[in-house]
């Protein structure tokens, strides 16, 4: 009661609406504390939507990355920027609750609930973003499965070459059955990569087994018929097959996962409606706060 008083003995020497402020301040606290108080809210009101922003830009970043360096970068400022905005929110409540508003601080409790709902989802997608399976096995079929597929063809040319020129017509035939099944396998990856229908991957996994098959009997028919000095070419061969296989089945593998994909999709239908939700309880708080001090009506 002494401080209000004091205040109050003050009131006529000041502009009658910092006399109104001052001594509704003076009801609450300190008038200086109060002011510092709103000042303070302000500022954090400002970084907590601008790293709100970040998060949502970052998430999004990490999403379209064409290489998985970008993709682990921006996944990394994404949390780095959702964290911050969680600190500066608990920061904010504190605040608003040390002087009393209870509008802006339902704005802020409404924000953090949709906040809750985002960042479980972002969690989510910057979760599946980071374990980049498509881009993945997008390097696959360029590197380890080009390289059995090529050391493959190398051997059965090298075994054909063994061959008496009059005994090549029918087992061309069969080095030609053998190599265009590996490539038609190469050829399948890359719509298995693409693809995000089950059933649709599930046929193309199918047609890749029976190839494999196919280019495995066609090796072992080859083996039967050739000479001795062929043997270690065809050994060759079926080690370079062996590979080639097992490179394959990483990439059905990390295509299966879809990862990527299912970032974007979550990225695109359910993450705008709850930026854009907790982008506008923000924004109103700002503004709200803007209009607190000297005149306000409070």
């Amino acid at each position: 009661m002494g401080k209000l008083a004091a205040a109050s003995r003050r009131l006529p020497r000041l502009a009658p609406s910092l006399a109104l402020m001052v001594l509704a301040l003076a009801c609450r606290g300190n008038p200086t504390t109060v002011l510092a108080r709103l000042e303070d809210s302000r500022r954090v009101v400002t970084d907590l939507r601008v790293h709100f922003s970040q998060a949502a830009d970052a998430s999004s970043r990490a999403v379209m990355a064409d290489t998985e360096e970008a993709s682990v970068a921006a996944v990394r400022e994404s949390k780095s920027a959702t964290d911050a905005a969680e600190k500066e929110a608990v920061v904010l409540e504190q605040l608003l609750e040390g002087l009393s508003y209870a509008s802006e601080t339902l704005i802020l409790r409404d924000y953090n609930a949709r906040f809750a709902e985002y960042r479980k989802l972002d969690s989510r997608i910057v979760t599946l973003a980071g374990e980049n399976t498509n881009l993945k096995a997008q390097a696959l079929p360029f590197g380890p499965a080009s390289q059995a597929a090529d050391a493959f063809a190398e051997s059965l040319r090298a075994a054909l070459s063994t061959f008496p020129a009059e005994d090549r017509g029918p087992v061309e035939l069969l080095v030609s059955e053998a190599l265009l099944s590996v490539r038609e396998i190469q050829v399948l990856h890359a719509p298995h990569i693409a693809e995000h229908d089950e059933a649709a991957m599930t046929l193309m996994e199918k047609r890749i087994a029976d190839l494999e098959a196919k280019a495995l009997d066609a090796l072992k028919s080859l083996g039967a018929l050739a000479p001795p000095e062929a043997r270690p070419a065809f050994k060759d061969a079926l080690s370079a097959l062996d590979r080639f296989k097992a490179v394959s089945a990483q990439v059905v593998e990390l295509s299966r996962n879809n990862t990527n994909w299912l970032s974007l999709d979550l990225s695109l239908r359910q993450k705008p409606e709850l930026v854009a939700a907790c982008s506008e309880r923000l924004l109103a708080l700002q503004e709200v706060l803007a209009r607190e001090g000297p005149n306000s009506t409070r």
